[in-house]
Protein backbone atom coordinates (compact mmCIF):
# COMPACT_ATOMS: atom_id res chain seq x y z
CA UNK A 1 0.00 0.00 0.00
CA UNK A 2 1.75 3.58 -0.84
CA UNK A 3 2.06 6.03 1.58
CA UNK A 4 0.20 8.74 2.18
CA UNK A 5 2.09 12.05 0.81
CA UNK A 6 2.98 14.60 3.43
CA UNK A 7 2.33 17.35 1.26
CA UNK A 8 -1.01 16.81 0.20
CA UNK A 9 -3.85 17.46 2.43
CA UNK A 10 -6.09 15.19 3.92
CA UNK A 11 -9.13 14.61 1.72
CA UNK A 12 -12.53 15.80 3.15
CA UNK A 13 -14.30 13.44 0.30
CA UNK A 14 -15.09 10.73 2.13
CA UNK A 15 -14.62 7.47 0.57
CA UNK A 16 -14.65 9.00 -3.12
CA UNK A 17 -12.65 6.98 -5.13
CA UNK A 18 -12.43 8.54 -8.62
CA UNK A 19 -10.95 11.78 -9.88
CA UNK A 20 -13.14 12.88 -11.83
CA UNK A 21 -12.93 14.68 -15.16
CA UNK A 22 -11.14 17.01 -14.27
CA UNK A 23 -8.52 15.06 -12.56
CA UNK A 24 -8.69 13.15 -15.63
CA UNK A 25 -7.60 15.24 -17.98
CA UNK A 26 -4.88 16.76 -15.32
CA UNK A 27 -3.60 13.24 -14.90
CA UNK A 28 -4.43 13.18 -11.42
CA UNK A 29 -4.45 9.55 -9.71
CA UNK A 30 -5.90 10.82 -6.64
CA UNK A 31 -8.86 12.35 -5.99
CA UNK A 32 -9.43 16.61 -5.40
CA UNK A 33 -8.72 17.59 -1.82
CA UNK A 34 -12.16 19.05 -1.88
CA UNK A 35 -15.73 19.58 -3.52
CA UNK A 36 -14.58 23.27 -3.59
CA UNK A 37 -11.06 22.66 -5.22
CA UNK A 38 -12.48 20.38 -7.90
CA UNK A 39 -15.31 22.85 -8.68
CA UNK A 40 -12.86 26.07 -9.53
CA UNK A 41 -10.53 24.00 -11.46
CA UNK A 42 -13.07 22.78 -13.35
CA UNK A 43 -14.20 26.01 -14.32
CA UNK A 44 -11.12 26.68 -14.73
CA UNK A 45 -10.33 24.02 -17.23
CA UNK A 46 -13.63 25.15 -19.46
CA UNK A 47 -12.13 28.84 -19.19
CA UNK A 48 -9.18 27.52 -20.68
CA UNK A 49 -10.70 25.57 -23.56
CA UNK A 50 -12.95 27.89 -24.66
CA UNK A 51 -10.02 30.87 -24.99
CA UNK A 52 -8.51 28.48 -26.90
CA UNK A 53 -11.88 27.37 -29.21
CA UNK A 54 -12.28 31.38 -29.76
CA UNK A 55 -8.36 32.52 -30.29
CA UNK A 56 -8.22 31.50 -33.59
CA UNK A 57 -10.96 33.31 -34.57
CA UNK A 58 -9.63 36.37 -33.32
CA UNK A 59 -5.82 36.19 -34.57
CA UNK A 60 -7.25 35.69 -38.04
CA UNK A 61 -8.30 39.10 -37.79
CA UNK A 62 -5.50 40.45 -35.92
CA UNK A 63 -6.90 40.69 -32.39
CA UNK A 64 -6.68 39.29 -28.83
CA UNK A 65 -9.56 38.48 -26.35
CA UNK A 66 -9.11 41.87 -24.43
CA UNK A 67 -9.35 43.45 -27.84
CA UNK A 68 -12.68 41.86 -28.72
CA UNK A 69 -14.10 42.69 -25.52
CA UNK A 70 -12.95 46.60 -25.15
CA UNK A 71 -15.31 46.81 -28.61
CA UNK A 72 -17.71 44.77 -27.46
CA UNK A 73 -18.10 47.26 -24.32
CA UNK A 74 -17.67 50.22 -27.07
CA UNK A 75 -20.19 48.91 -29.36
CA UNK A 76 -22.63 48.55 -26.28
CA UNK A 77 -22.22 51.72 -24.70
CA UNK A 78 -23.36 53.29 -28.19
CA UNK A 79 -22.28 57.43 -29.31
CA UNK A 80 -21.29 58.64 -26.00
CA UNK A 81 -18.56 56.09 -25.81
CA UNK A 82 -16.78 55.20 -22.08
CA UNK A 83 -13.93 57.13 -20.60
CA UNK A 84 -11.02 54.87 -20.16
CA UNK A 85 -11.27 53.73 -16.69
CA UNK A 86 -14.97 53.03 -17.00
CA UNK A 87 -13.80 50.38 -19.92
CA UNK A 88 -11.31 48.80 -17.57
CA UNK A 89 -13.72 48.27 -14.81
CA UNK A 90 -16.32 46.44 -17.12
CA UNK A 91 -13.92 44.11 -18.82
CA UNK A 92 -14.28 40.58 -17.96
CA UNK A 93 -10.29 39.80 -18.28
CA UNK A 94 -8.96 42.68 -15.79
CA UNK A 95 -5.69 44.34 -17.43
CA UNK A 96 -3.61 46.81 -15.89
CA UNK A 97 -2.36 47.98 -19.77
CA UNK A 98 -5.85 49.50 -20.57
CA UNK A 99 -4.32 52.57 -21.97
CA UNK A 100 -1.87 50.41 -24.32
CA UNK A 101 -5.00 48.28 -25.42
CA UNK A 102 -6.83 50.74 -26.34
CA UNK A 103 -3.59 52.68 -28.23
CA UNK A 104 -3.32 49.55 -30.17
CA UNK A 105 -7.19 49.56 -31.37
CA UNK A 106 -6.60 53.16 -32.31
CA UNK A 107 -3.68 52.12 -34.14
CA UNK A 108 -5.68 49.49 -35.72
CA UNK A 109 -8.91 52.27 -36.74
CA UNK A 110 -11.18 50.23 -34.92
CA UNK A 111 -11.21 53.10 -31.80
CA UNK A 112 -11.32 56.59 -31.69
CA UNK A 113 -10.57 58.63 -28.73
CA UNK A 114 -11.15 62.22 -27.84
CA UNK A 115 -10.43 64.04 -24.86
CA UNK A 116 -13.68 65.60 -22.54
CA UNK A 117 -14.23 69.00 -23.11
CA UNK A 118 -15.46 69.35 -19.65
CA UNK A 119 -12.61 67.75 -17.92
CA UNK A 120 -9.37 67.73 -19.85
CA UNK A 121 -8.10 64.93 -17.66
CA UNK A 122 -10.91 62.52 -18.89
CA UNK A 123 -10.32 60.72 -22.33
CA UNK A 124 -13.68 58.83 -23.76
CA UNK A 125 -13.13 56.04 -26.36
CA UNK A 126 -15.81 55.12 -29.18
CA UNK A 127 -16.16 52.09 -31.51
CA UNK A 128 -15.04 53.50 -34.86
CA UNK A 129 -17.16 52.61 -38.19
CA UNK A 130 -14.56 49.78 -38.84
CA UNK A 131 -14.58 48.42 -35.70
CA UNK A 132 -18.69 48.33 -36.04
CA UNK A 133 -17.42 46.28 -39.01
CA UNK A 134 -15.16 43.97 -37.60
CA UNK A 135 -17.77 42.93 -34.81
CA UNK A 136 -20.71 42.51 -37.36
CA UNK A 137 -17.80 40.03 -38.96
CA UNK A 138 -17.48 38.42 -36.33
CA UNK A 139 -20.98 37.98 -34.85
CA UNK A 140 -22.56 34.96 -36.19
CA UNK A 141 -19.19 33.20 -36.09
CA UNK A 142 -18.65 33.84 -32.32
CA UNK A 143 -22.80 32.98 -31.88
CA UNK A 144 -21.98 29.28 -33.35
CA UNK A 145 -19.02 28.82 -31.43
CA UNK A 146 -20.99 29.67 -28.09
CA UNK A 147 -23.96 27.52 -29.36
CA UNK A 148 -21.16 24.43 -30.21
CA UNK A 149 -19.43 24.92 -27.21
CA UNK A 150 -22.68 24.89 -25.00
CA UNK A 151 -23.96 21.49 -27.44
CA UNK A 152 -23.49 18.96 -24.92
CA UNK A 153 -26.26 20.64 -22.35
CA UNK A 154 -29.50 21.26 -22.45
CA UNK A 155 -31.70 24.26 -21.98
CA UNK A 156 -32.53 23.52 -18.57
CA UNK A 157 -29.32 22.79 -17.84
CA UNK A 158 -27.24 26.22 -19.42
CA UNK A 159 -30.47 28.19 -17.02
CA UNK A 160 -29.01 26.02 -14.57
CA UNK A 161 -25.21 26.61 -14.97
CA UNK A 162 -26.18 30.19 -15.32
CA UNK A 163 -27.64 30.07 -11.66
CA UNK A 164 -24.80 27.83 -9.97
CA UNK A 165 -22.37 30.55 -11.12
CA UNK A 166 -23.63 33.62 -10.51
CA UNK A 167 -24.33 32.40 -6.82
CA UNK A 168 -20.57 31.50 -7.00
CA UNK A 169 -19.51 35.19 -8.19
CA UNK A 170 -18.66 37.59 -6.14
CA UNK A 171 -18.56 41.64 -6.18
CA UNK A 172 -15.43 43.14 -8.24
CA UNK A 173 -12.74 44.99 -6.51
Amino acid sequence: MPSADPNRAPSTRGSRRDVGRAGTLLRQSVPFESDSHEALLTVMLVAEQLHGRYEPLFADRDLTRQQYNVLRILRGAGASGLPTLEIADRMIERTPGISRLIDRLVKKDLVVRERCEKDRRQVFCRISDAGRTLLSELDVPIRAMDDASMAGLSKDEKRQLIRLLNKALVERA
